[in-house]
């Protein structure tokens, strides 16, 4: 009596953790999904709030960035502090928010955020300019007085700019004409002036049709540390 009594609770403890086992288990399609969208989760989070990589499509900012160099773009610091002059930035494209350039209806952050996962922008269709990011120099903040001649050299507030980043100015004829636009204005609140270390082939503040100002909630991030290549692997200074 005494056996069969412990034989059948052990049959009775054995059905429950059968049963306890069988509510607990998950469907397949969720064993193989859940760690990867976590992750993906996890990687947008990262990317999206605290740094991402990033590298130089054009040469905009020869010869201290040269194209294809890979950087990494942190997100933390404009969260507490306004940008400052020499600072490298990555923001968004003029053509989401410059007045002459931007569509009506702006793309989605969500939109924007897969246009620029690996491979997804080769997918006809998605890609948008107003996606884009563009990275440059800080050369005025809020309250400068700027002036920048035909040659893409800069008076801010009076003294000339030292530029040692520099080292290709545009070209100026006798008449004093250059290809290059100037600037002669004073920086709005909540803007910055950005221009390319390549005076002479940059697509800068100088040549955006609706102003030359960067609105400071457009900047994703700056640019602290190049990681490729490796024999230029290090931080880049002001």
């Amino acid at each position: 009596m005494a056996g069969d009594q412990k034989q059948e609770r052990r049959s009775n403890s054995n059905e429950g953790d059968r049963a306890h086992q069988q509510g607990t288990k998950t469907h397949p399609f969720w064993d193989f999904w859940a760690p990867v969208l976590f992750t993906l989760a996890l990687y947008l989070g990262i990317r999206q709030m605290v740094v991402e990589a990033r590298y130089i499509p054009s040469g905009s900012m020869l010869p201290g960035l040269q194209i294809q160099d890979r950087l990494l773009v942190e997100k933390l610091t404009f969260r507490t502090r306004p940008p400052r002059r020499g600072e490298i930035v990555v923001f968004n494209s003029p053509y989401a928010f410059d007045p002459a350039l931007r569509s009506p209806q702006r793309p989605s952050p969500l939109r924007c955020i897969l246009v620029n996962l690996p491979l997804v922008s080769f997918i006809p269709g998605l890609a948008n300019p107003a996606c884009d990011a563009y990275i440059k120099r800080v050369i005025a903040v809020a309250g400068d007085r700027v002036v920048v001649s035909p040659s893409g050299e800069v008076i801010l507030n009076g003294e000339p700019l030292e530029e040692p980043y520099v080292q290709r100015f545009c070209a100026v004829n006798e008449q004093g004409m250059s290809p290059c636009r100037t600037i002669d204005t004073t920086v709005p609140d909540a803007s910055v002036l950005v221009l390319g270390d390549n005076r002479q082939n940059s697509w800068d503040g100088r040549f955006w049709p609706g102003g030359p100002f960067l609105p400071e909630n457009e900047i994703l991030g700056r640019a602290v540390i190049r990681f490729w290549p490796l024999n230029r692997l290090g931080g880049l200074s002001d």
